[in-house]
C-alpha cells in the first residue's frame, strides 16, 4: 500500500518494473556479439585480401648494363605488360654483380633479371647474401667465335680455346663442347659445375685457357676460338660472321627472375612473377627484330 503526503491511502503498491530487464540484457549481448563477430570477420578477411594485392605499384628491377638487350626486355615489359597488371617497372642498371645482388637481397631493388641460377649461387655466396630464383625469363645466345677459322671442322689439333673463368659460365662452355663431341667430361661430376680440370677426354688435344667474360672479345685474335655470350661479342664489335657455332643453350642456364629470399614470398614478388610469366614476353623474344635482342637473348628452350 502507498500513503500520500497528506496521509491518504491509495490502495496500490509502487514496484520497479524488472520484467523487461532480461530482454534488455539479451539485446545488448546480441549487439555486442554481432559487433565482435563483424570485427573478427574483418580481421580474418583483411590478411587474405592483402595476400592477393601488392603493397606497392612501382618496382625497381635490375639489369646488367653491359647487356643492352636486358634493358630492352625490361622496357618492353614496362610498356606492354606491366600496365595491364596495374604496376610500373623502373629498369635500374648496376655493373657490379656482387653489389647488385646485395641490393636485391636487401630490398633496394625489387628483383633482378641478369643471371641464371648457377651464376646466382656463385655470386650470392661471394656476396654473403640469400637469393631465390623463380620464373625463367630468357636465354643468352652462346657460341664459339674465331677470327682464324670458318667452321669447327677446320680447327687443327692442338687449337687454343678460350673459356670464361667463372665457374658457372665455364661449366656451360665445357658442357657445350661435350655436347658437340669435341671433348669429354668426367661422368661423375655435374656438367653445370664442370671446370677445365674435369676434362678427361680431349681427342683434339685442345689447349684450354680462361679469361674474364668481358675481356674475351679483345683476346679473340690471340686464340683460335673463344667461347662466350653473343651479347659480349656484339658489345666488343665482333661480327656474328665470326661465329662458328651457336647451339641452343640448355634450359638450366636460362635467366630467372631473382628476389632476396626474405622478399620472395611476398604479394609484391607474386605480382612481379605474374607479370614476367605473361606469354607476351616469350612471344616478343621470338619475334623481335631489335638487334640488341634478336639472336642475343632468346626464348626459353624446351629442355
Amino acid at each position: 500500500m502507498t500513503t500520500s503526503p497528506n496521509g491518504h491511502v491509495h490502495g496500490f503498491t509502487l514496484r520497479k518494473n524488472t520484467a523487461k530487464l532480461p530482454w534488455t540484457i539479451a539485446a545488448c549481448a546480441t549487439i555486442v556479439a554481432l559487433v565482435l563477430g563483424a570485427l573478427l570477420v574483418q580481421q580474418r578477411s583483411t590478411p587474405a585480401l592483402a595476400a592477393n594485392q601488392p603493397s606497392k605499384t612501382k618496382f625497381k628491377v635490375h639489369y646488367e648494363p653491359a647487356m643492352a638487350g636486358e634493358e630492352q626486355i625490361l622496357k618492353y615489359v614496362a610498356e606492354n605488360i606491366a600496365p595491364d597488371y596495374g604496376i610500373e617497372i623502373e629498369a635500374v642498371g648496376l655493373q657490379d654483380s656482387i653489389q647488385a645482388n646485395r641490393a636485391v637481397a636487401e630490398g633496394q631493388f625489387d628483383a633482378t633479371i641478369f643471371e641464371h641460377e648457377w651464376y646466382m649461387k656463385q655470386s650470392a655466396e661471394a656476396a654473403g647474401v640469400d637469393l631465390t630464383a623463380t620464373v625463367e625469363l630468357y636465354q643468352w645466345g652462346f657460341g664459339l667465335y674465331s677470327s682464324r677459322y670458318g667452321s669447327v671442322e677446320e680447327l687443327p689439333k692442338g687449337a687454343t680455346l678460350l673459356l670464361p673463368n667463372d665457374v658457372a659460365n665455364q661449366g656451360q662452355a665445357l658442357w657445350l663442347l661435350e655436347r658437340e663431341g669435341l671433348l669429354g667430361l668426367n661422368p661423375d661430376i655435374e656438367p653445370r659445375t664442370a671446370k677445365m680440370a674435369d676434362v678427361v677426354d680431349n681427342p683434339h688435344e685442345f689447349k684450354l685457357k680462361e679469361a674474364e667474360l668481358m675481356t674475351m672479345p679483345r683476346m679473340l685474335d690471340d686464340v683460335d676460338v673463344a667461347i662466350g655470350y653473343v651479347s659480349q661479342f656484339d658489345a666488343g664489335k665482333v661480327g656474328r660472321d665470326k661465329g662458328l657455332l651457336f647451339p641452343e643453350p640448355p634450359r638450366t642456364f636460362a635467366s630467372k627472375l631473382i628476389f632476396g629470399t626474405k622478399f620472395s614470398k611476398t604479394p609484391d614478388a607474386a605480382k612481379l612473377i605474374e607479370v614476367f610469366s605473361d606469354p607476351r614476353l616469350q612471344e616478343y623474344l621470338e619475334s623481335t627484330e631489335d638487334p640488341l635482342v634478336h639472336g642475343v637473348l632468346t626464348p626459353v628452350s624446351a629442355k
